[in-house]
Parts: structure tokens; sequence; C-alpha cells
């Protein structure tokens, strides 16, 4: 029987779980692994540093040399109930070195929190890196973010009306520029995989969430990015998120990338000599 378009049960399940999509996926985890213990001792870096009152509402920030530099916010994945931002430390290598100041955010998970908490929480780490980022050579009016997979969802979603936490208000343009790399922006097939045995999504739950429903708050320019290796589902994701948002005429640039899996895609991110890096080079360094 048919849960999802035209996908079972088991085939829909298939489709969202990366770990069977790439077999080796381990040996991705320990490269970023590796790649961030030696990031951490080759550049200055601050760790742990607190944006809220959650034990994991907590970020690290490598300054650039100079004042006033463009930052980049970086946003992990992991389903939005597993990882944290130590994983994630090789990204800062591959931008420290363009003289920019780089941050990378951890935030509390599902289940012990709801995704609108997760939601809020990264929302909060952003107004406290624009108030705060001058002390670290950072420029609060140049501040850019990049999310991988349940990170991209959250970088995508700070951009989104109708779901503002009145809490936390947002102002538009405080981000110049977001890159969603293989994010979830539909979340109805999530409510209807065995994801949700963790993440606990009813349907009011996925209509807060679900970018591809929502409108943007403001319109920064978007680099939408996932791997052609990765399952059909999540390159419809991507699209789906391009064609829904591209009537709001907000600035986007599509890339379905060659023999780019879920995994591969956070190291091309941070390769010199891939189309993505240069894509996200290309949107810190445009006017805005």
């Amino acid at each position: 029987m048919f849960v999802y378009k035209q996908y079972d049960q088991t085939a829909l399940d298939r489709q969202y779980n990366n770990r069977l999509q790439v077999p080796e996926y381990a040996i991705h985890l320990q490269r970023w692994e590796d790649r961030s213990r030696e990031t951490e001792k080759k550049f200055t870096n601050f760790h742990d540093i607190s944006y809220g009152d959650h034990e994991r509402e907590r970020l690290d920030i490598y300054p650039a040399s100079k004042k006033k530099s463009k930052t980049l916010v970086f946003i992990h994945g992991g389903y939005w109930h597993r990882l944290d931002k130590s994983l994630f430390q090789f990204v800062a290598e591959a931008f420290v070195s363009y003289e920019f100041t780089v941050v990378l955010i951890t935030y509390p998970l599902t289940p012990s929190v709801p995704l609108d908490t997760i939601a809020v929480s990264c929302k909060k780490a952003v107004r406290w890196i624009h108030a705060n980022i001058h002390q670290y050579n950072g420029d609060p009016d140049e501040l850019y973010v990049a999310g991988h997979s349940a990170g991209g969802h959250l970088a995508v979603m700070m951009m989104s009306a109708g779901w503002q936490h009145p809490n936390t208000p947002f102002p538009a343009g405080m981000v110049k520029g977001v890159c969603a790399m293989s994010g979830l922006f539909d979340l109805k097939p999530i409510r209807l995989s065995e994801i949700n045995e963790i993440v606990k999504l009813d349907e009011h739950a996925v209509s807060r969430n679900s970018p591809v429903d929502l409108k943007p708050v403001c319109r920064c320019p978007m680099v939408i990015a996932v791997g052609a290796d990765e399952s059909d589902e999540f390159i419809a994701q991507s699209d789906a998120l391009y064609f829904s948002w591209q009537k709001h005429n907000v600035p986007m640039e599509l890339l379905r990338l060659p023999a780019i899996n879920h995994y591969s895609i956070v190291e091309s991110f941070a390769d010199r000599n891939s189309l993505l890096h240069a894509a996200m080079l290309q949107l810190m360094r445009r006017k805005n």
C-alpha cells in the first residue's frame, strides 16, 4: 500500500535513510572527525560559548585576523536528533583562510524538545551572533548562514515567515545569504516515515515547519544544493523549495552536484576546487 507518492512504507523509509543510501557513511564521519581535530589545533578558536540557557545552546567561533570580516554561520545536520558542532570544525578551515569569521552552532535535539524549539534556538543563535560577533572581528551586517541536511532546513526556516516566535524577533535583512545543502523543506513525508518515531511531528508541526508551505520573510540570495547521488526524495526536496520560493522572487541558484552523496556534499562545501564552494564564495562576495 502506498503511504506517500509511489512509495510503500519500506520504500519511503529507505528514501530517507541516508546511512542505507551511503553504506560507507562511517568513512565520511571519521574523516570529518579527523579533519576537525586538526582544524582545532591549527586555528585560533573559542569553544562552547553560550547563546542561551539550554546546555546545547552553544557555539564555536573561528575569528578572522582582520576586523569587520564577513561571517559564515554553519548549522549541522543529524535529523534534528543527533550530532553536534564538534564534527564539523573542518568547515572553518576552508573559510577562515579567506579572512572570514566562522561560527558553528549546536542546538537542542528531539525528542527532548519539539522541532519548533530547535528552529527558535537557531534563530536565537543568529541574533546572539549579530549582537556579539564584532568582538571576534566579524561584521554584524555581513552574516551568511549555511546548513546541511536538518541544518539546511533550519537555515531556511530562519528566512521563513509565519512561524516566528514572539520572543525572537528577526529583522528582515539580518542575514545576507543562505546556502542549504541536502535540506528537508517539506516535512509531510518525514511525518509518514520511521524518522517520526523520534521527531514526533503532527500535522500542525509539519505545517509550521515546512518552508515549501511558508513565505520568505526576506529575499536574500540563496544557494540550494543537493548531490546527484542522493535519493530521489532528497533531490525532490531541494527542487520543491526552489520552485516554491521562485514565485516569491527570491534570488536562488539550484545546484545538483554530480557524483556527490548526502555525506560528501559537506566535504564538497569545504573543497576549494568544488562548484559548491565556489557558489558559496560568490554568494558571500556579491554586492548586497
